[in-house]
């Protein structure tokens, strides 16, 4: 087999992965109308599932017609560090001593301000914790805001447009938010040392149009909430008799920052992932069940998107060297939507000679629309799989995902273009 025919065979496999992320609530619906083959369209429906599945369609295709060591090779070629990472620290920062701890920071933040406390406690869930995401990446960020946010806005009852609206406000924001920093956000950190971009160079170029831009977006979407809202439910109130000792809470944020140290080195932050598994098991009692299914998934989904990926340069970097800056803007934004940004951006490091304008309007514009699908980012599918049971069918749709995503979209655009 040729290697454009590979090309081509994994660009259609990629086309099928993309339309199928499109159907999973059809696949819902099928499963509700087939009960005898109900288990299989939940599987399907599985918006976490869908790349992982279909990479293996595509390990098999190359195995049948390329030869079984061409397959193995392939797959084994690739780098599955990040899939690893966005596991270990969704399981982690979804640890309740460290979700408390970020909630009861909020909480005391939000008494400061002068509205509705729960409201402030809303719109800071999606302003300062998506900005939090340049210190404890995005990851991590999105795991805590879909936590403390689900009880109050991801809920039964509140209208569905509206949920689909703050879902796209909560992507868009962890996509943008995380540019203060060079090390936060995976499309920045593939070309931050080629580019040679430090975190001063990111928050003074991007991050401070990122905040103005993650601030207004918050403010918007809590304005429309305001109404919604009730009382927290209880299962975000602290148990008296099992209260967190600090000491315990200390040492989750320990391991929080020493996973994100060592992000790059997945036997270190694997080896220390055992440990905190150990660490929860001796402490149970002031555990709650650990995200281990929803991390997997997500990093399924994320190791399918590496592998299928990485043979779709051949038609994408062709269309990022030919690009006008300004036409580079809006096609790394539209592009983004089909593809993980952080692909698109290590694409463009490749190209020899860009200009810095050209290096700004593809950084700009791939984290723009990093909110736009499900695969646009890296940290979406984390947020996907902790918020999907709010919504109806307990399934979230990628079309009304991009609609509820357009506006805050646009907001990061017009920031990013100022």
């Amino acid at each position: 087999m040729t290697a454009q025919a590979i090309n081509i065979l994994a660009a259609i496999i990629f086309a099928c992965a993309l339309l199928h992320t499109f159907s999973t609530k059809y696949f819902e619906a099928l499963a509700n109308r087939h009960p005898k083959h109900a288990g299989l369209f939940h599987l399907l429906g599985e918006i976490e599932v869908v790349f992982g599945f279909w990479a293996f369609i595509l390990i098999g295709l190359l195995a049948a017609f390329a030869g079984s060591n061409y397959a193995i090779d392939y797959v084994e070629s690739r780098h599955y560090t990040e899939p690893l990472f966005v596991f270990v620290i969704m399981v982690v920062a979804a640890s309740r001593p460290l979700l408390e701890t970020v909630r009861s920071l909020v909480k005391c933040i939000a008494n400061l301000i002068p509205i509705n406390n729960l409201l402030a406690q809303v719109w800071l869930s999606f302003a300062a914790v998506p900005l939090l995401g340049s210190f404890i990446t995005e990851p991590a960020a999105m795991t805590l805001a879909a936590l403390i946010l689900a009880p109050q806005v991801f809920k039964q009852g509140m209208p569905e447009w509206l949920k689909y609206a703050a879902l796209g406000v909560l992507f868009v924001n962890i996509s943008i938010g995380g540019t203060l920093t060079a090390y936060a956000a995976p499309p920045v950190l593939m070309v931050a040392s080629a580019w040679q971009w430090d975190s001063a160079f990111m928050a003074s170029t991007f991050g401070w149009r990122a905040a103005i831009a993650v601030l207004i977006n918050a403010t918007a979407i809590s304005y429309l909430l305001r109404k919604h809202l009730g009382d927290a439910t209880a299962s975000t109130q602290t148990i008296a008799e099992n209260k967190i000792p600090v000491t315990v809470s200390f040492i989750h944020v320990v391991f929080l920052i020493a996973v994100v140290i060592f992000a790059h080195h997945p036997v270190l932050f694997f080896g220390l992932f055992l440990l905190f598994l150990g660490f929860t098991q001796a402490y149970e009692r002031y555990q709650s069940p650990l995200l281990l299914k929803e991390g997997l998934l997500v990093g399924f989904f994320l190791a399918g998107l590496v592998v299928l990926g990485g043979l779709q340069q051949w038609w994408l970097q062709p269309i990022i060297s030919s690009l006008a800056p300004i036409q580079l803007f809006f096609g790394a934004t539209a592009l983004t939507a089909i593809t993980d940004n952080a692909a698109l951006t290590y694409l463009g490091s490749l190209i020899n000679d860009m200009t810095d304008q050209a290096k700004y309007m593809l950084m700009a514009g791939a984290v723009a629309g990093g909110g736009l699908t499900v695969i646009a980012n890296a940290p979406n599918p984390a947020g996907v799989a902790l918020l999907k049971n709010g919504f109806n069918d307990g399934s979230i749709g990628a079309g009304q995902l991009l609609a509820g995503a357009l506006l805050p979209t646009f907001v990061a655009i017009a920031m990013f273009l100022i």
